[in-house]
């Protein structure tokens, strides 16, 4: 497995990962819009990445396969906030490729964006008490619950689904 930036001409790919693990992904995260699922809404998604990444705040990246012929995951560094030091990180893994420790690993390789690259100081990530395997990922990194911070509430497979903030002071 290999950790890089999303590229431009990586739309097949990323369609292909993404249409294979969406069944998936939607029982544990908010839906994405279904005019995503073409070739150019994913051509607009990466543009959109792209675009935040050339500005600095955010930096995504794809998970491949050794020869980057599949994409098996994502990551992403995002709403990096120099001023503040912090940055939000969020990943997702292909179904097939479930604990495999790839989130452990796509969590390592954007918390070192975030210290050496981007020398934030604070990192955020919102999860979902059933998402328990996100979960272990970002306590066994260092992440705590903020307690203090209000919840935020997502609609996941038509049910209100509360996420709340873990922190890691890098």
């Amino acid at each position: 497995m290999k950790i890089r930036t999303l590229q431009a001409d990586d739309v097949d790919r990323l369609l292909a990962f993404e249409t294979a693990n969406r069944t998936w992904f939607e029982q544990h995260v908010e839906a994405r819009d279904p005019a995503f699922y073409s070739a150019a809404g994913v051509a607009a998604h990466i543009a959109d990445y792209l675009d935040s990444y050339k500005a600095g705040a955010m930096h995504p990246c794809v998970l491949t396969s050794d020869d980057d012929a599949a994409i098996v995951g994502r990551a992403n560094l995002r709403r990096i906030d120099h001023a503040t030091g912090t940055g939000e990180v969020g990943y997702r893994i292909a179904h097939d490729q479930a604990r495999q420790g790839l989130g452990s690993q796509a969590l390592a390789h954007l918390m070192a964006l975030a210290r050496t690259q981007y020398k934030l100081r604070i990192l955020n990530a919102w999860i979902s008490p059933q998402n328990l395997g996100s979960r272990r990922i970002l306590e066994k990194a260092g992440f705590i619950r903020d307690v203090l911070a209000a919840p935020t509430v997502a609609q996941v497979a038509g049910k209100p689904h509360t996420s709340h903030l873990y922190q890691c002071h890098l």
